[in-house]
């Protein structure tokens, strides 16, 4: 929260000078008051207030400095209590900050900045403490749905091997079972590490190593070890960048967001279409595009596919599955190289743009 204190000091001090000019003006006009009654009064030697009149002026520094002082209290108390008013109402905009009122918080003009800033952190809080809850239902929502689906796995090798166990079955039938058996392994194998990919990114820290790397190569290898997927949906994959781009980065963790950007463009992408992989440099960066054509995504889900625990596809499909976090961990990988990350859709393309830079942006971040 900034607060503007170079204004609020300046208005304070006008004040001040504003009160001090006010006593002196009035303690001038009752100086020129009493010189009036003073030279009213030795015209008038017999008035009565002839004998009080003469003992003030023979002891005028007394009566000067009692007005005196007196004024500078009521200066200094006028002048301490509207910073302390101040003082007094931002406590109370703490207490409405922290309530779950949702009365707007109304500050002096004075004020205003630290009213708006107050305002909006209590609309920032009550964002992120919705969007920690509904990470930590979404969260438990797949916990329960894994949970529910290694059920069906491990039933169907239990059931397979046992039947492979008690049974002389044809060999061709014993192949039959020990391939649904092995299906059924792998896929409890996904299941297992989704758990596992949900247990790290709460509790690992990314740490970066950096190196030296040939994007160009890395993307090549990549198609190539993807190849077989590829061509389970008909896929084509098309890379256009030039033959070499030096890069310094974390060759693993950079692996990492480029084989979820993979898996998702085969997973959402039309069948008998084509992968465009395509990047821009230049000095200072390297600008990539992973394009694939599969359903436009709406715009409201659009701003969510970085949130972690979000899914895209809510059925528990084993095509599209996942514990939702791989696009959160992706960009925060990115992020984590002083890059960016976003994600377009429209007329029945997904277009996911990196930006990240040639050179490490080094930081204070432990």
């Amino acid at each position: 929260m900034k607060l503007n204190k170079n204004q609020l000091t300046r208005r304070i001090f006008l004040r001040y000078i504003a009160t001090l000019v006010a006593f002196v003006v009035c303690f001038i006009l009752a100086g020129i008051l009493m010189l009036a009654i003073y030279h009213t009064i030795i015209i008038y030697p017999d008035n009565i207030f002839y004998q009080p009149i003469v003992y003030i002026r023979d002891n005028l520094p007394l009566f000067l400095a009692i007005p005196l002082l007196a004024g500078w209290a009521v200066i200094t108390f006028y002048f301490m209590k509207s910073p302390l008013n101040y003082l007094d109402d931002i406590i109370d905009a703490s207490r409405m900050l922290a309530s779950q009122s949702e009365e707007q918080i109304i500050l002096p003009d004075d004020l205003k900045s630290v009213q708006d800033d107050f305002n909006h952190m209590r609309e920032t809080s009550r964002y992120n403490a919705l969007m920690a809850k509904e990470n930590e239902q979404r969260k438990n929502d797949l916990i329960m749905y894994l949970a529910h689906d290694l059920k069906t796995p491990i039933a169907s090798i239990i059931g397979y091997l046992t039947l492979l166990h008690d049974e002389k079955l044809p060999e061709k039938t014993q192949e039959q079972y020990i391939s649904t058996v092995l299906n059924k392994a792998e896929r409890l194998d996904e299941l297992i590490n989704e758990f596992f990919e949900i247990t790290r990114f709460n509790l690992a820290h990314i740490e970066l190593t950096y190196g030296t790397i040939d994007l160009t190569r890395m993307l090549q290898q990549m198609i190539f070890d993807f190849q077989p997927l590829l061509e389970q949906k008909q896929l084509t994959c098309t890379l256009d960048m030039p033959d070499s781009v030096s890069l310094q980065c974390d060759a693993n963790q950079l692996e990492r967001v480029f084989d979820n950007l993979f898996r998702n463009a085969i997973n959402y992408s039309y069948n008998d279409t084509n992968m465009l992989i395509s990047a821009e440099v230049n000095e200072e960066s390297v600008i990539m595009h992973f394009i694939n054509h599969g359903h436009t995504i709406p715009k409201e889900k659009l701003n969510r596919l970085f949130d972690q625990f979000f899914r895209l596809d809510q059925s528990r499909s084993t095509s599209s599955g996942g514990a939702g976090l791989g696009l959160a961990i992706a960009k925060n990988i990115i992020s984590e190289h002083g890059g960016t990350m976003t994600a377009d859709s429209r007329d029945e393309t997904i277009d996911f743009t990196i930006m990240l830079p040639i050179q490490p942006v080094l930081s204070d971040r432990k």
